[in-house]
């Protein structure tokens, strides 16, 4: 359908995209013809879990939310994951960029994240704290590094306790980590 070219400018263009949608007035990129009642709301580190809220937006004509910190975490995988591992054991909650300004106008919310050390990342105990998902149907969608899903639906359970939390949706993405191991033993050799 496109060449590589125009799939490249495409994907250049994708996060200068995302910049317009990031007013806190409303949730981003809205699908056209949406009636705006379903909402994918996620956080990804490396794009595996943006690419499952893309193929979720498109097939329920949903709006796209992205989560983000206020202060992105590191670029580097090690660092992140030590300072994950140091939020989760202290229940710190990273201040988010923007919260969903109207939540309650939507009938569903599809929720995305990765596993970090065997739970839901500390980002997405601050947007269910930051927001009353009361009455409204929570579906999650997660990706993990091939430990499974560990404690992340009880915390998803717990923090939006009024809300009826549907069956995930998970799957093994973990190419980072992988990759990360791959490279250090190639260049070892």
């Amino acid at each position: 359908m496109y060449d590589s070219t125009t799939r490249r400018n495409i994907l250049k263009l994708l996060p200068l995209a995302g910049l317009s949608a990031l007013a806190p007035a409303t949730a981003r990129s809205q699908a056209p013809g949406s009636s705006a009642r379903t909402l994918v709301a996620f956080f990804s580190r490396t794009g595996n879990t943006a690419l499952v809220a893309r193929q979720i937006r498109r097939a329920r004509n949903a709006t796209l939310f992205e989560i983000k910190v206020a202060r992105p975490y590191p670029e580097d995988y090690d660092e992140t994951v030590a300072q994950a591992a140091r939020e989760t054991r202290e229940n710190y909650l990273p201040k988010l960029e923007y919260l969903v300004t109207d939540i309650r106008q939507y009938d569903e919310i599809y929720l995305g994240f990765p596993i970090w050390g065997m739970t839901a990342p500390p980002v997405i105990r601050s947007f269910l704290q930051g927001h009353d998902l009361s009455g409204t149907p929570v579906t999650p969608f997660i990706t993990h590094g091939g430990y499974g899903l560990g404690d992340s639906l009880d915390v998803v359970r717990s923090l939006a306790p009024r809300s009826d939390v549907r069956q995930a949706f998970s799957m093994e993405a973990d190419q980072e980590r992988r990759t990360l191991k791959e490279v250090t033993g190639w260049l070892s050799r």
